[in-house]
C-alpha cells in the first residue's frame, strides 16, 4: 500500500467540519476520529452505556470498510461528560474488547458538540503493511 486511504459515512459533521472518518497510512496505522452516538444523522440518546455501544459500533463499522475488525484494535480513547458514568462505558468497552486488551484511556471532559452526548470515542488500529507488487 503506498496512499493513504479514506473512509467518510457521510456523518454531518464530516463535510461541515473538513474530515475523514478514518484515515489509513501506508505504515499500516489507521485513526478513526472522534465517533459518537449519532446513527443515520441523529443523535441516538440513550444512557451512557448505550452510547458507548454505539460510538464503538460506528468506529468499528469505519475499521470494516477498510478491511480490519476489532481484533486490529491496539489503542482506544473514551471520552465521558461524567465520571459518574466510567463504569458503565468502561463494561461496553471490555465487551467489544475484553479479548483483544488495546491500550486506552478515559477522560472527563466539560462537554461535547451537542449536550445530548455523553460518550465519544476514538480508535487506532494497525495491520502488517501489505508489500508493494514488483514492477512488470
Amino acid at each position: 500500500m503506498s496512499a493513504v486511504r479514506r473512509v467518510t459515512t457521510g456523518a454531518p459533521w464530516e463535510d461541515a467540519f473538513g474530515y475523514s472518518r478514518a484515515v489509513e497510512l501506508p505504515n499500516g496505522l489507521v485513526l478513526v476520529s472522534g465517533c459518537t452516538s449519532v446513527v443515520d444523522g441523529e443523535i441516538a440518546q440513550g444512557d451512557p452505556y448505550e452510547q458507548a455501544v454505539n460510538s464503538f459500533g460506528v468506529a468499528l463499522s469505519a475499521l470494516e470498510q477498510l478491511g480490519l475488525g476489532r481484533e486490529h484494535v491496539v489503542r482506544t480513547r473514551m471520552y465521558l461528560t461524567h465520571a459518574r458514568d466510567v463504569e458503565d462505558v468502561g463494561r461496553a468497552h471490555k465487551e467489544f474488547f475484553d479479548a483483544v486488551r488495546p491500550a486506552s484511556s478515559l477522560v472527563i471532559v466539560s462537554g461535547f458538540v451537542d449536550p445530548g452526548l455523553v460518550v465519544e470515542v476514538e480508535v487506532e488500529a494497525y495491520r502488517e503493511p501489505q508489500p508493494e507488487a514488483p514492477a512488470s
